[in-house]
C-alpha cells in the first residue's frame, strides 16, 4: 500500500476528528451523571460563575481520539513495514502519563467539592517522575550524545547526558505546567495548541518522520473535534485531565523533533501565560499588595479589560498561528 506522508497526515487527523466528535455527546453525558463539574475559584473572575458545575474532565474525548489514531497509525505501519513508531508511541505514553496526574487532580477537586486538587509540590513530583521516565527513553534510544538545535540557525551543540537530562525535565515540566496556566477560558488551550500541532505535523512530513507525523496529526484532529465541544459557550472543559495530556504532547513532540528550543517560539503564548503569573506574585510581594496586571494568567487581564472569551481565543490562536508560520520558513530552514 503506497501512501504520501501528506495522506497519512489527512488520514490520521481525520481519524482522530471523528472518534472525538462521535464520542463527545456520550462523554459529556456520562460526566454530567457522574457529577463530575467545575468548580469556579473565589478568587477567579466572578463573570466566570455561571460555568459552575459544567462538566469537566472532557479531555477523556480527545485522549480517546488521538490514542486511537495513533494505534491505527502504528498497525498500518506494521502492516506496511513492520515495525512500529517507537517516538509516536513514546510521545504518546508521555501524554497519556501527564494526562493520568491532571486526572488524579481534577478527581481530588470533585471529591473536596471545590477548585483545589493535589498540592503544587505533589503534582510537581509526579511531573519530574514522569518527566524522567520519558528521558529514560530518549537516553535508550540514543546513539550518543544528544544535540540541542539553536533557532534561526543551522547550528547544533552536543551537550552531555546529564545536563541534557537536566535541561529536558525543565522544558517538560515547564511546558505542561504553561499549557495548564492557559487552559483559563472556553476554547483558549486547544484553540492555541491546534497550530502547533499542525506545525509539528508539517515538520514530520518535512523529515519524512513517520512517528512525529503520526502523533501531530491525531493531536490536531483530536483538538478539533473537541472545540466542537469547548469553543465558547464551552459545552464540556477538558480539566486538568486534558490540560497536562496536552502539556506532555507539546513537549513530546518537541523533544521527538530534536528541537526543544522551538517551543520558544511556537509556544510563546504558554510562556507569556506563565510569566504573567510569575511577575504578578512577584510584584504583589515586592510592591506590599500592589498588582501588575488587572488578573493573571493574563487572559484574564484582557477579559478585565472588556475583550471577550471569543476575542481572546482568536487573538491567542492566531498569534500562535504567525508565530509557527515564522518557525517553519524562517527558524528551520537552515536545517530543512
Amino acid at each position: 500500500m503506497n501512501m504520501t506522508n501528506e495522506r497519512l497526515a489527512l488520514l490520521i487527523c481525520a481519524a482522530a476528528f471523528l472518534i472525538t466528535a462521535a464520542i463527545g455527546p456520550a462523554v459529556i453525558s456520562y460526566l454530567r451523571r457522574m457529577k463530575f463539574g467545575q468548580k469556579i475559584l473565589e478568587i477567579g473572575p466572578k463573570w466566570h460563575m455561571n460555568k459552575q458545575n459544567i462538566p469537566t474532565m472532557g479531555g477523556f474525548m480527545f485522549i480517546i481520539g488521538i490514542a486511537a489514531a495513533v494505534a491505527a497509525g502504528n498497525v498500518l505501519s506494521l502492516l506496511r513495514e513492520g515495525t512500529v513508531s517507537v517516538s509516536s508511541l513514546a510521545v504518546l505514553g508521555l501524554a497519556l502519563a501527564y494526562g493520568a496526574v491532571g486526572l488524579v487532580d481534577d478527581y481530588a477537586k470533585i471529591r473536596k467539592k471545590e477548585n483545589a486538587g493535589l498540592t503544587p509540590r505533589q503534582k510537581l513530583v509526579l511531573q519530574i517522575l514522569v518527566a524522567a521516565a520519558f528521558i529514560v527513553v530518549l537516553f535508550l534510544e540514543s546513539d550518543g550524545l544528544p544535540e540541542l538545535w539553536i533557532p534561526f540557525t543551522a547550528v547544533q551543540l552536543p551537550l552531555p547526558w546529564p545536563l541534557y537530562i537536566i535541561f529536558a525535565a525543565f522544558v517538560i515540566v515547564g511546558a505542561d505546567n504553561a499549557v495548564n496556566l492557559t487552559d483559563g477560558i472556553d476554547g483558549l488551550a486547544a484553540g492555541v495548541t491546534l497550530p502547533v500541532a499542525v506545525f509539528f505535523a508539517c515538520i514530520g512530513i518535512a523529515r519524512g518522520d513517520f512517528g512525529v507525523t503520526v502523533f501531530a496529526a491525531a493531536l490536531a484532529g483530536g483538538l478539533l473535534g473537541f472545540l466542537l465541544y469547548n469553543f465558547n459557550p464551552a459545552k464540556v472543559f477538558m480539566g486538568d485531565t486534558g490540560s497536562l495530556f496536552l502539556g506532555g504532547a507539546v513537549a513530546g513532540l518537541a523533544f521527538a523533533c530534536d528541537m526543544p528550543l522551538i517551543l520558544l517560539l511556537v509556544g510563546l503564548v504558554y510562556i507569556i501565560e506563565t510569566l504573567s503569573v510569575i511577575l504578578q506574585v512577584a510584584y504583589f510581594k515586592a510592591s506590599g499588595g500592589k498588582r501588575l496586571f488587572k488578573m493573571a494568567p493574563i487572559h484574564h487581564h484582557f477579559e478585565m479589560c472588556g475583550w471577550g472569551e471569543k476575542k481572546i481565543v482568536l487573538v491567542f490562536s492566531g498569534l500562535t498561528l504567525l508565530l509557527c508560520l515564522l518557525a517553519y520558513f524562517g527558524a528551520l530552514a537552515p536545517i530543512l
